[in-house]
C-alpha cells in the first residue's frame, strides 16, 4: 500500500531534525510510529519548517533570538520585543538555501515587519514560504508516478503591547499550509491531500538597564520566553493519521553593553534554550517498546505532559532542552559581527554547529549575512549560509511633515 504522507513526514523531519538513525512503524489508520532505537529518541514533527530558524542575524549568533534587542524579525523569535522597537516600522526579507549538502533545490523565503502603533503597542506580520524541491514519485514496484515540487508556507499576524516600560507582552496567530503531494491518488482509501492548520504564539519581554553597570556605563539585562505554534495536529490523509506540529518552548537571557563612554562600541550576549513541547517518541529496548504512545496524546495533554513523558525519566527530559550561545559586536550601528554555537544532545537528534556573520547598515537599509559550520563530519546542515536585507524608518511622513522643529519666536 502507498503512503506518501508517511515517506515525506519521515524524510523532512530526519533532514531538519537530525541525522540520527530511525526506523518506522506505519498503520493506516492511525498516526505515524516512529521509534528511536540503541537508546536514541529524537522528537519528530510534521512541517518542521515553523521552527528553521529564518534570518541572519539570529542565525549568525547560534539561533539564539528570544532577548536580543527588536527588529523586522522579532515576530518570529519573541512578538513582545515589537513594542520596543526604536524605529516606526520595519521591513526584513530573508533567503535561506537548506542543506546544499544534501539537495540543490530546497530553500527557506521568509518576509517580515512591524509598525508601532504609538509608544506602547505594535503589530506585525509575517510571511516564510519553505520550497522542497522536485521529487519523483513512484510506486511500490519502482516505477515513476510523476514529478511534484513540494512546499509550505505559513502566514502570521501579532499584536505586541507594552505593559509598562520595562515588559511587554504578544499574541500572534498564524495558518500553515501543507502540500507535499498535491492531491495525489493512488487508487485506495490512503489518497493525499495538503495539510493546513491554525496555531498561535504567547510570548513575555523584559529589560531593565538599572541593575548592572559595567566600567561604569549602564548595562541592559532583558529576557525573553516564546511559546510558538501552539495549534492542532495537522494530517495529509484522514483526523486519524494526524500528527502533531512542532510546539516550542524558547526562554533566554541578553545582555548589552557599551565598551566607551560614547556608546559606539557595543557588545550583545545571548542564551538561548528550546525544548518541543510535543510527546517523546517510544523507542525499542531490548525488543520491547517502551514509553508513552503518542496517539493517545490530544494537543495540551501533549504539551504538558512532554515534561515527563521521556522513558529516561528526568535526566532524559534535561537531554531535550537545546541551548544557543551568540554574541554581537556593533560599531557605531553601522558594521556587526556575530558569532555563536548551537547544541543539541546526542540521542535527541545531536545537531552542533558553530556559526559566524556580518552586518552593515547605511542610512535605513541593513545587510546581513551568516554562514553555519556543522561540528560534525557530513551533517546535511553544514555550510547552510543566511542573507536578509531589511529596512528600518525612524518616522512616517506624515510625522516629518507636521511636526517641525520649533524655533523660537523674540
Amino acid at each position: 500500500m502507498f503512503n506518501i504522507k508517511i515517506s515525506f513526514f519521515l524524510v523532512a523531519s530526519f533532514m531538519v531534525c537530525s541525522a540520527t538513525k530511525l526506523f518506522g512503524q506505519t498503520n493506516p489508520t492511525s498516526p505515524t510510529v516512529v521509534l528511536g532505537s540503541n537508546g536514541t529518541s529524537p522528537i519528530v514533527t510534521s512541517v518542521p519548517f515553523l521552527n528553521i530558524t529564518p534570518d541572519s542575524r539570529s542565525g549568525a549568533m547560534g539561533d539564539a533570538g528570544v532577548a536580543i534587542s527588536a527588529d523586522a524579525n522579532s515576530i518570529y523569535w519573541n512578538a513582545a520585543k515589537l513594542a520596543f522597537a526604536k524605529p516606526r516600522y520595519g521591513v526584513a526579507l530573508s533567503y535561506n538555501p537548506w542543506l546544499r549538502n544534501l539537495v540543490g533545490d530546497m530553500s527557506l523565503s521568509y518576509l517580515s515587519g512591524y509598525y508601532r502603533l504609538d509608544d506602547k503597542q505594535a503589530i506585525g506580520l509575517e510571511m516564510r514560504y519553505f520550497d522542497m524541491g522536485s521529487i519523483q514519485f513512484t510506486d511500490p514496484n519502482g516505477a515513476i508516478v510523476m514529478n511534484f515540487r513540494p512546499s509550505e508556507f505559513a502566514f502570521g499576524a501579532a499584536y505586541s503591547r507594552k505593559l509598562s516600560e520595562n515588559m511587554g507582552v504578544s499574541v500572534t496567530g498564524r495558518f500553515v499550509y501543507s502540500n507535499l503531494s498535491g492531491n495525489f491518488s493512488s487508487g485506495n482509501q490512503q489518497d493525499a491531500k495538503p495539510g493546513t492548520t491554525g496555531a498561535a504564539d504567547i510570548a513575555w519581554y523584559y529589560k531593565n538597564d538599572k541593575w548592572i553597570k559595567i566600567n561604569g556605563q549602564p548595562a541592559q539585562l532583558s529576557f525573553g520566553a516564546n511559546i510558538s505554534n501552539i495549534g492542532a495536529k495537522i494530517s495529509y490523509i484522514n483526523a486519524g493519521t494526524a500528527d502533531f506540529i512542532p510546539t516550542n518552548m524558547r526562554i533566554g537571557t541578553a545582555l548589552e553593553m557599551n565598551l566607551d563612554p560614547e556608546g559606539k562600541n557595543k557588545l550583545t550576549g545571548a542564551l538561548d534554550f528550546n525544548k518541543l513541547l510535543v510527546p517523546t517518541p517510544q523507542r525499542m529496548e531490548n525488543g520491547q517498546v517502551v514509553g508513552v504512545d503518542p496517539r493517545t496524546r490530544t494537543v495540551l495533554s501533549g504539551m504538558f505532559g512532554s515534561f515527563a513523558d521521556a522513558p529516561g525519566g528526568f535526566s532524559e527530559e534535561l537531554k531535550e532542552f537545546m541551548v544557543s550561545i551568540g554574541a554581537e559586536y556593533s560599531y557605531n550601528n553601522l558594521f556587526f559581527a556575530r558569532a555563536g554555537y548551537f547544541g543539541e544532545n546526542a540521542t535527541k537528534g545531536n545537531r552542533k554547529y558553530f556559526t559566524v556573520g556580518a552586518g552593515f547598515k547605511y542610512n535605513n537599509l541593513g545587510i546581513d549575512v551568516s554562514y553555519l559550520a556543522a561540528a560534525g563530519a557530513n551533517s546535511p546542515l553544514g555550510n547552510t549560509l543566511r542573507f536578509t536585507i531589511s529596512l528600518a524608518i525612524e518616522k512616517t511622513m506624515k510625522e516629518k511633515i507636521t511636526k517641525p522643529e520649533e524655533t523660537e519666536v523674540k
